[in-house]
């Protein structure tokens, strides 16, 4: 066969590939066995081999994997993967509609409903209609890229053909591991001889990391996909964007419904409570949409969750089993986890021989004495906790609870702040869990990301004597590396590699990475861009930590108190002295002008002549700052058409000056 006759036979193996595939999982029908299919990808791939110059990224040959991937880039998302907030109750459904019917001011509004399938959210890039990066949602920021991996999977199209198909576009979805697949799995494993698997989602989740694309291809991973994104979309409701993502030949189930009102909602919900174990996938509730888009538009969101979605979560599968022990575990920054020891019990499709008790304060209300037989929950279906104890079969002579008073690693006498459930250990600076667990926040991927130290890594470090705190890492020497059990030359120089890359970390995220007490990745983000600069915020007063925007009593309290004390300062001087970064980068904060004098805004609404994401960067640019919530503290509410009325009776309240677009474009040319 020459090149020609190639190029013909190549093209009409794909398209007929590609059509088995659409007719499999789009039609839910096959005009093939599973023999035939195998032997048209065998000679598609046998042609690719042949003529590599013919092989295309969107080959149906790419599901088979091979691809190695030693490392998973991370990738930025272009729209944040936000959570859903959860509810349980019918009644709370109703207070979710009254909370929409308030902001969207007695508009007509509807609904549509999804089913909440249990696997791993996975975002999929589209450019020209073809299937170029493919990532996991990550902190909701920043995720994985896994498209070596997501290629394998037969019901994610590698291209798409139809009308009015935009230059590019995102879909987002959930991949899950089917139930048959997973049965098989295990039976796999065990008559290997091997550990089974513990349940399909965490089965899903590690698939998609595996760093052998034809192991993941082999797996057979499922995806359904639910949502479209992307400027060029012209569609008006999240029920045309369903349709036009199965005429573009996406999975998408079909298990959805449009409601007209939220008792139509409750019944689709009652519908699918006990016919969703029919399907060969884990549910654990549903996923309820406000329809229109433009009306999720005016919605908005809060910071984690959009006020136009919530999930309904059904009432999780309980086991009663006996509560033989109460162990303890110490965080890093010191709070004390009881963790009850069970008798193990078979629990939605899994073992469970631990679970969480919370606090003393959660002991004590269900007034739990082991020996005990206890009703156990996996909190939504994952974290199995202890929800309460069967008195019937109470032996009277078991002994009420006693709470430990002292730490169980170090023996220091515990304490509780006020207003909070948890004890702690407050000895920071000696208890090993404490210091162990700090410097592993330190080097997280999302602080000073040393991915060439891990947790062993460290506790054998710390058991030398080498690491007593994060300004030891610093200190590390190769002849104290190679020591360790496990490592050689290679890996020695990756490690001192990795801790010395970290020192070009930007500020905020050593900030972060000290683990301050209440300072979060968003806290420490401010912070940073407020004081620029380490010996500034170390300076700072009560009184100047509050005037930064969301930054309440408590944070500010936590960071006086945390730099006050004499060794966490040597602790800054010794990071300084190793070079790392303690000031943000003056580029962050360079400007087209300082029109808005650094002042606050809130914007809401929808505008004629930007969007929300322009005008952020409108007031960035121009030295202002873009503030998520209405308080005392903001200058200015910027308002557009279909503003939510909560949001304006606040700002009036507050005596917040309330500006139009063409207000603000006027304050842009004119100044403040």
């Amino acid at each position: 066969m020459n090149r020609e006759e190639a190029t013909i036979e190549i093209k009409r193996l794909t398209e007929q590939i590609d059509l088995y595939n659409h007719q499999y999982y789009q039609e839910s029908r096959s005009d093939v066995s599973d023999y035939e299919f195998d032997q048209m990808m065998e000679q598609l791939a046998a042609l690719e081999n042949e003529f590599p110059e013919l092989k295309k990224n969107d080959s149906p040959t790419q599901r088979v994997g091979g691809t190695i991937t030693k490392d998973f880039d991370t990738v930025i998302h272009k729209h944040r993967m936000l959570s859903l907030a959860n509810t349980y109750s019918a009644d709370e459904l109703r207070d979710f509609d009254k909370r929409v019917e308030k902001g969207l001011g007695g508009s007509p509004y509807e609904y549509f409903c999804e089913l909440k399938f249990d696997g791993v959210a996975i975002s999929l890039t589209y450019r020209d209609g073809v299937l170029v990066q493919a990532a996991t949602r990550g902190d909701g920021t920043r995720g994985d890229d896994i498209t070596a991996n997501a290629r394998t999977i037969r019901s994610i199209p590698l291209r798409i053909t139809g009308d009015q198909i935009p230059e590019e576009f995102e879909v987002r979805g959930e991949v899950f591991m089917p139930s048959t697949m997973f049965a098989l799995l295990n039976e796999q494993k065990e008559a290997a001889g091997e550990e089974k698997l513990a349940n399909p989602r965490n089965t899903a989740s590690g698939t998609l990391k595996m760093q052998d694309s034809s192991i993941v291809a082999a797996r057979r991973l499922d995806c359904y996909l639910y949502s479209l994104l992307g400027e060029e979309n012209s569609v008006q409701s999240h029920e045309a964007s369903i349709h036009q993502l199965e005429q573009w030949g996406f999975h998408v189930s079909q298990t959805y419904l449009k409601c007209e009102n939220i008792e139509d909602v409750i019944a689709y919900i009652e519908k699918w409570e006990h016919k969703r174990h029919e399907l060969d996938v884990d549910t654990d509730g549903i996923v309820i949409k406000v329809n229109s888009l433009d009306q999720q538009n005016e919605l908005g969101y809060t910071a984690k969750n959009p006020r136009w979605a919530i999930s309904y979560k059904y009432k999780a599968e309980s086991a009663l089993t006996k509560l033989n022990n109460v162990v303890y575990q110490v965080g890093r920054t010191g709070s004390i986890t009881p963790v009850a020891e069970l008798e193990p019990v078979l629990l939605a499709g899994t073992t469970v021989k631990r679970a969480s008790l919370h606090n003393a304060n959660e002991i004590a209300r269900q007034d739990l004495r082991v020996g005990d037989y206890v009703f156990v929950e996996k909190g939504g279906e994952i974290i199995p906790k202890v929800t309460g104890v069967d008195l019937t079969q109470r032996d009277s002579s078991l002994l009420p609870f006693e709470y430990i008073k002292n730490c169980p690693e170090c023996g220091t006498e515990l304490v509780r702040y006020e207003g909070e459930a948890n004890h702690y250990c407050p000895n920071i600076d000696a208890c090993p869990p404490q210091i162990k667990g700090m410097i592993e926040h330190f080097i997280h991927r999302k602080a000073m990301d040393i991915d060439s130290l891990g947790e062993q890594t460290i506790k054998l470090l710390y058991e030398k004597g080498y690491l007593h705190n994060v300004a030891d890492l610093y200190d590390l020497t190769y002849d104290q590396i190679i020591e360790l059990e496990g490592f050689k030359e290679l890996s020695v120089q990756n490690l001192l590699k990795g801790i010395e890359a970290s020192k070009q970390a930007p500020f905020e995220l050593l900030l972060f990475g000290l683990g301050i007490r209440f300072v979060g990745k968003t806290v420490a983000e401010k912070l940073a861009i407020h004081f620029k600069h380490i010996d500034a915020l170390m300076g700072a007063t009560f009184e100047q930590l509050i005037e930064v925007p969301e930054i309440g009593e408590r944070i500010a309290r936590s960071l006086i108190s945390y730099f006050e004390k004499e060794e966490n300062q040597l602790l800054i001087s010794r990071l300084k002295t190793a070079g790392l970064q303690m000031e943000v980068d003056a580029k962050q904060f360079e400007t087209s002008s300082d029109q808005l004098g650094g002042k606050g805004f809130v914007i809401s609404g929808v505008f004629e002549r930007h969007s929300r994401d322009e005008l952020k960067d409108m007031i960035k640019d121009n030295g202002g700052k873009v503030v998520s919530s209405i308080s005392a503290k903001l200058d200015y509410l910027l308002a557009g058409d279909k503003m939510g009325p909560a949001k304006l009776e606040k700002a009036n309240k507050l005596g917040i000056k309330i500006i139009s677009e063409s207000d603000f474009e006027e304050m842009l040319t004119n100044g403040i």
